[in-house]
């Protein structure tokens, strides 16, 4: 007689409803899950990226930051746009929304508006946030919205094809630059502080703890967040670039990284075969957006006694 393993019976529930939410019996470890299950939505791995790409440790680090932060799974809401990391709003167990393209921001602010006692954060990706998305970007960083903004930069279109994107290096070639890119990159950490966000860091997908380290300052910050996560995406910008194998990368991000906390942004430009600065470029306070519009209209009017 063939036998369902506890592991098949797992596996056959609804995709969408996780056990331990359906069977108060249910513990951790029962099955031999892994620690971080509960926060991965059942049905969805393994995931769709390539092997040695650096989302699925942006992604770890992220789970380990809600972890930290320790708010309710029913208080965090994700959102992200089009892209390789837009795939993160849908692994993770938690509401979430896979919005359209360069719209996550604007989504995002409408949830923490509709309601602030939410934790909201933007994952996606540099050309979703900055090409299409980038007006949305410079105007809820300068309205200090109370969000958070986590942008893997791949410095290309690793979805689509892997064409030049707003953060390519100069000279790089893509499928779309055969020849080498000839535009101007944005300076990520440059612009976000010119624009008004209150927290601004800088990591690659190397400094794995630093960068959980600065998810949960994040998290807890109030106001307009961002931080980038420079990682590889060696089938697409490696390849093209040659660049080497996803470990290679990460050896070269282990030996041209320069932490530099409270440097000033405008010097942390990227180039291809450079150093690249990173560490915790701004961290202030300033009233966010819905405690202004509060303070505001209670003057506006006033309770009556």
């Amino acid at each position: 007689m063939i036998t369902k393993s506890k592991w098949d019976v797992r596996r056959s529930r609804d995709k969408f409803s996780p056990p331990y939410l359906e069977h108060d019996s249910w513990k951790l470890g029962d099955y031999g899950a892994h620690p971080m299950d509960k926060y991965i939505r059942p049905g969805r791995i393994p995931h769709i990226w390539c092997s040695a790409c650096g989302l699925g440790i942006a992604l770890t680090c992220f789970i380990k930051a809600m972890e930290e932060f320790g708010a309710p799974l029913d208080n965090h809401c994700i959102v992200s746009g089009i892209g390789c990391t837009g795939r993160v709003a849908g692994y993770l167990n938690v509401d979430s929304y896979h919005t359209t393209h360069g719209r996550p921001i604007p989504f995002a602010t409408g949830l923490k508006l509709g309601n602030p006692k939410l934790t909201v954060t933007v994952f996606s990706g540099d050309g979703d946030l900055f090409a299409i998305g980038g007006n949305h970007f410079i105007h809820a960083a300068r309205r200090n919205v109370d969000i958070n903004v986590i942008c893997v930069n791949n410095f290309n279109y690793g979805m689509t094809g892997g064409q030049v994107g707003p953060t390519t290096h100069m000279k790089a070639k893509t499928t779309t630059s055969p020849y080498g890119n000839f535009e101007y990159p944005f300076n990520l950490p440059h612009v976000a502080i010119a624009s008004g966000a209150v927290y601004v860091a800088r990591w690659t997908t190397l400094h794995a703890r630093r960068l959980k380290d600065a998810m949960v300052e994040a998290l807890e910050k109030k106001g307009f967040t961002f931080i980038e996560v420079i990682s590889p995406c060696p089938t697409a910008y490696g390849r093209r670039n040659k660049l080497g194998t996803g470990l290679q990368e990460m050896r070269y991000y282990k030996e041209h990284s320069v932490i530099k906390h409270n440097a000033d942004p405008a010097e942390a430009e990227l180039g291809l075969g450079g150093e690249i600065i990173v560490g915790k470029f701004k961290d202030e306070e300033r009233p966010t957006f819905l405690e202004m519009h509060e303070e505001g209209i209670s003057k506006a009017f006033p309770k009556k006694t």
